[in-house]
């Protein structure tokens, strides 16, 4: 988004209650003023749908180049910025981009207003961009993703930033003792990789937030093979993996004072005469015993291993695994929210804050211990499924003992990472960029608390 200084037009602005956007209209023809209000109740949720829905009109109109003003986004900092902008890429995104690899809105955008700076405005456009580059990554077919594919689009991603991207593969993979993630990506002739990006923006701190994200490039569930008519979805079962290697670059590109890796096990999830069957038990990086009761609940076993990894090789002080991980959450929540566990109610304070500046909506599950009675196992340390229920918070617990007592958070985004019907007008057909934003403000706030 460019800043525009000037008006080409005289604009008459038509009052409505509230905070409102009052100048979206075209350049290149007979100018057309939008007026867009959302009443008194002025949030980041509400900057991006009323942004959303000003690229999306302008969009309907056929125009070709818009002025937006930003200063009702201003009046709610850096955080307006960043939501004003998340509405008008994400609003104006179309899925053809995920083969493109475009990630800026199909008409020329300007910007005008008070209060805001032109290196806030490059801020709030980065962190916008990263966001499409997930939607992007989590709409391309997976013939076109592979797990070695996912990982050098991930390595791409970070290319020219302060951001250290390796990736472990195969071979690497059996010598290091990460047999959760290899029983998972053995059933296919795809080799699993662990792609891991580190960013070191605040050298004198202790804290190191590990971002573990599921990378699932295509998922059958296995021996316990899906429907076909949710299969076809699959292909976005790396949304987590994606989202946290975005925020991770979104930081770095905007040389935000936080130290931040992410830990992405990419993998299929396929059928073969050398997939797990249930029944099997398995070892994990951590030592600890698997009993394979589902191979459709393969997430949680790549990400136990990345989680070790985060701890043990990455130095992380705080966790948060990222996945779209279990239907049974989607079956409570639908689109609308994501559900948490956490070990820490501060930790958990945190991602609130985080949350209230991107505004996204997410909801803590309990985790009485009573829950884990239905991971027991009689074979091995722990079952990778519940044997009655409680399927979104028993995954959440099966990760939990995993986390080495560290503070942690997990979010299942099953149910926000994609959809058919948007649910607000910052979003499309297709993927969302979930919890990028979050992200992005979480570790921001860890060097400012």
């Amino acid at each position: 988004m460019k800043r525009y200084d000037h008006q080409p037009v005289q604009i008459s602005v038509t009052p409505v209650e509230g905070p409102y956007l009052d100048t979206a209209y075209y350049l290149d023809r007979e100018p057309v003023e939008i007026t867009v209000g959302m009443g008194e109740h002025w949030t980041a949720l509400a900057c991006k749908e009323v942004y959303g829905r000003g690229v999306k009109t302008a969009l309907e109109r056929h125009g070709d180049s818009c002025v937006f003003d930003l200063s009702p986004a201003a009046l709610l900092g850096q955080a307006g910025l960043f939501a004003a902008l998340e509405g008008i890429y994400g609003g104006a995104y179309r899925q053809r981009f995920a083969l493109s690899g475009d990630c800026r809105p199909q008409l020329t955008c300007y910007a005008t207003g008070q209060g805001w700076s032109d290196g806030a405005l490059e801020r709030a456009v980065t962190l916008a961009e990263h966001i499409l580059r997930v939607r992007n990554l989590v709409n391309r077919p997976a013939n076109l993703l592979t797990p070695a594919l996912f990982a050098a689009a991930l390595e791409k991603m970070a290319a020219g930033l302060p951001v250290q991207a390796q990736v472990y593969r195969r071979q690497e993979l059996e010598e290091l003792g990460l047999h959760a993630l290899l029983a998972v990506g053995t059933g296919s002739g795809n080799d699993p990789c662990l792609a891991v990006l580190r960013y070191t923006g605040a050298p004198g701190s202790g804290e190191r937030l590990g971002l573990v994200g599921k990378g699932v490039t295509c998922d059958t569930g296995g021996y316990c093979l899906k429907g076909a008519k949710s299969m076809a979805g699959m292909k976005g079962d790396m949304a987590g993996g994606a989202a946290a290697a975005a925020a991770v670059c979104a930081l770095a590109a905007n040389k935000v004072r936080a130290n931040v890796t992410a830990v992405v096990p990419c993998c299929e999830n396929r059928i073969s005469n050398l997939a797990m069957l249930p029944g099997d038990v398995i070892s994990s990086l951590s030592g600890r015993t698997i009993e394979v009761m589902n191979t459709d609940a393969e997430g949680r076993l790549i990400l136990c291993d990345a989680l070790t990894w985060a701890i043990r090789q990455e130095k992380a002080t705080r966790l948060v695994d990222i996945a779209t991980l279990t239907g049974a959450i989607y079956a409570m929540l639908g689109h609308v929210a994501a559900g948490v566990m956490a070990s820490d109610d501060g930790w958990y304070r945190a991602l609130e804050e985080a949350a209230a500046l991107s505004g996204e909506r997410y909801w803590r599950m309990p985790a009485f211990p009573e829950y884990e009675k239905l991971i027991e196992s009689e074979l091995a340390d722990v079952r990778n499924n519940s044997k009655d229920g409680c399927g979104a918070i028993t995954a959440g617990l099966f990760l939990k003992g995993f986390t080495e007592g560290l503070p942690w958070l997990h979010l299942d985004i099953a149910g926000t990472a994609d959809g058919a019907t948007p649910v607000w007008q910052h979003q499309v057909s297709g993927a969302t960029g979930a919890a990028v934003s979050t992200l992005y403000h979480l570790a921001a706030g860890m060097e400012e608390g």
